[in-house]
């Protein structure tokens, strides 16, 4: 009988750590004796170790990793090869030169990780070429999207049940942060898995708070702004429903006085990179975003997610809502949403012809209201929707249980039934207990295998965590990688804590392996050095006006709408929003050449007829060719043209 391969050694040498998270060592025992394997475990909870691990252990052999996103596989492949593992990623973003010396070093056996996404596996000649690697499995991450139940359905997954067929001897691992029982049994099918291994954490997040609240539009944007003012400490992601909600939002916050940055799939792709690079750096800590923003973020330090509209499933909300509070610390969930969310969700599901996929659409869309709506227990919710059952009846972390914000106020018709000051300190106090009780996620539970617990941030001389940021920042602009690549939050804090003088020192902070130490060894303990003899962060004031100001200032050198659009890094139609927000207040002057004067003439008939309170009945009686954006303009002159009346008459 062949004796258990040694895990610990190369989890020390390649990622520092000293000890394995809840299932992780299962899994990888798992996937060393070939077994086929089943995965779910929340965002956060340590699932690429899960394969990257034996990857590393299985000399002269390939794990082909099936993902979906481009920038996840570019992450994860940059950030193995700071640990000194080799791999490579396969996909659209290669030149047809680089595919094909990527394919030719991978049959050599070059490489331990190879990333392809499921379009490429798709096809044939990709099946055929593979033939020539050694494969030691294969690893599908958000396995979920091969399920049509999953919340993310993608036809091309479904292609992945051909591996079985062309590679009847290899195992197959999926991996996923959220699927129901029935998504689950779904992958199973799909993937042909036999008699896998089944590894199910819970869904039980302890030290997230869960707050719901239906608002308007008005007090949807004061409760964020309240909300984000709250929070000194940490990163926010603000997650909007559409490119404009998104562009408007974060101009909004920066009209505030609240640094935010914007992100969404139809931004220029270098900006985008570089506004989640500033957010993942601390540059600016709240970013808003659409949800193409956060798979594969490894980000522990998020204390708060904010939803600015119903997500279409409890599976979509529990995976975004669950970036926050990776480092095992409170951090809270909060979802704002309006009555008229659900009835675009209806909308939507409406225009839907399949059938079934309709069906599936509706039950997702019942889930969701029952979730908001619902008097149970947020937490306790979650957990049987996923065929978890909880032993508890009360979680003490979710508004309906009675733990709430302080920055929450709501309209008496729509707060929770009141509760006692005794009871709301009760809960508070027992939820300022979690950051003692609750196994953190990452490096500060690793930490634990070398002695007594680490007390929590309170700890971290600030200015040395803003220096040795500054110095990841720096670092990672001079090798052109993300920030957390170079260094995670959690191992930048255990170095403030333990402030390491050697190189052996250092070795024992969790997060730094023998790679990292080669690499940053020597520029941590000189920057600790530095920072003993009085160096601090330099303080750069940003200079920046706020958006309003700012595109003031645009229209004043002449500048088009288009030309704005494309300074500021928004969509046209974001800009006409503010445009027309500007002229309807008087602080700028309506220009003729923004809309056509026969369509100025339409409109303003068109007005003269209906009034123009609301948009949508003009644009029913105009001709197609006047849009939103020229109807908007226009409107906006006549308002402040009604204003500027008004008062004159008052004055006389």
């Amino acid at each position: 009988m062949n004796p258990e391969p040694d895990l610990l050694t190369p989890l020390r040498r390649y990622w520092g750590y000293d000890a394995f998270r809840p299932l992780q060592e299962r899994i990888v025992r798992s996937l060393l004796g070939g077994r086929d394997t089943c995965v779910v475990m929340p965002t956060g909870g340590g699932k690429s170790l899960c394969y990257q691990l034996p990857a590393a252990m299985l000399s002269g052999q390939t794990v082909i990793v099936v993902s979906p996103l481009i920038a996840l596989m570019q992450d994860q492949v940059a950030a193995l090869a700071q640990m000194g593992i080799p791999a490579a990623l396969l996909n659209s973003s290669l030149s047809v030169v680089k595919q094909s010396q990527v394919i030719d070093k991978a049959r050599a056996g070059e490489y331990r990780l190879l990333y392809l996404s499921p379009e490429r596996l798709a096809r044939e000649e990709t099946l055929d070429w593979m033939q020539g690697i050694s494969i030691s499995f294969f690893a599908i991450d958000e396995a979920h999207c091969i399920s049509e139940w999953g919340h993310e359905f993608r036809p091309d997954y479904r292609q992945l049940s051909r591996l079985r067929v062309h590679f009847p001897d290899r195992p197959i691992a999926a991996f996923t942060a959220s699927a129901t029982q029935r998504v689950r049994h779904d992958i199973i099918h799909q993937l042909q898995l036999r008699d896998p291994d089944k590894y199910i954490a819970s869904f039980h997040r302890p030290n997230l708070r869960y707050v719901v609240r239906a608002c308007d539009g008005r007090s949807q944007l004061d409760l964020l702004v309240s909300a984000l003012r709250s929070y000194k400490e940490g990163n926010i992601i603000v997650y909007a429903p559409t490119i404009a909600k998104v562009e408007s939002t974060a101009d909004f916050l920066q009209g505030k006085g609240i640094p935010a940055i914007a992100y969404h799939g139809q931004m220029e792709a270098g900006e985008r990179r570089r506004n989640q690079e500033r957010w993942m750096s601390d540059e600016v800590r709240v970013l808003v975003g659409t949800i193409a923003f956060g798979l594969g973020i490894n980000k522990a330090a998020v204390r708060a997610v904010i939803h600015l509209s119903l997500p279409k499933s409890i599976e979509q909300y529990y995976q975004e809502a669950g970036r926050a509070g990776r480092d095992g610390l409170p951090a809270d969930c909060v979802l704002l949403w309006q009555k008229r969310d659900a009835g675009l969700l209806a909308h939507f599901i409406g225009q839907i012809i399949d059938p079934e996929e309709k069906e599936r659409g509706w039950q997702r869309y019942h889930e969701i209201r029952g979730f908001v709506e619902s008097k149970i227990c947020r937490h306790r919710r979650i957990c049987t929707h996923f065929g978890e059952t909880p032993k508890w009846q009360t979680c003490n972390a979710c508004d309906v249980c009675g733990s709430e914000p302080d920055w929450l106020s709501v309209p008496e018709e729509t707060a929770p039934p009141k509760r006692s000051k005794s009871r709301r300190r009760k809960v508070e106090q027992q939820r300022h207990e979690i950051k003692f009780t609750t196994r953190p996620a990452a490096s500060v539970q690793q930490k634990q295998a070398r002695g007594p617990k680490e007390s929590a941030a309170s700890e971290i001389d600030p200015e040395l965590r803003e220096y040795l940021r500054e110095w990841r920042r720096d670092t990672a602009k001079q090798q052109n990688s993300p920030a957390y690549i170079v260094m995670h939050d959690t191992t930048l804090d255990e170095i403030c804590r333990s402030r390491p003088s050697s190189l052996a020192g250092l070795l024992q902070v969790s997060g730094i392996g023998e790679r990292k130490a080669e690499l940053y060894g020597r520029p941590i303990l000189d920057a600790l050095r530095r920072f003993r003899g009085g160096a601090r962060a330099a303080v750069v004031p940003e200079k920046r006006l706020k958006p309003a100001e700012e595109t003031v200032r645009l229209l004043a050198e002449g500048r088009t709408l288009d030309e704005i659009a494309r300074i500021r890094g928004r969509q046209r139609p974001t800009i006409v929003s503010m445009v027309s927000d500007l002229v309807e207040r008087g602080e700028v002057k309506f220009q003729p050449g923004w809309v056509d004067q026969e369509k100025q003439a339409r409109i303003e008939d068109a007005c003269t007829r209906l009034g123009f309170g609301k948009l949508t009945p003009l644009k029913n009686v105009l001709p197609p060719e006047i849009t939103f954006e020229e109807i908007r303009l226009v409107v906006a002159r006549l308002r402040r043209q009604q204003s500027n009346s008004r008062e004159n008459a008052s004055d006389s």
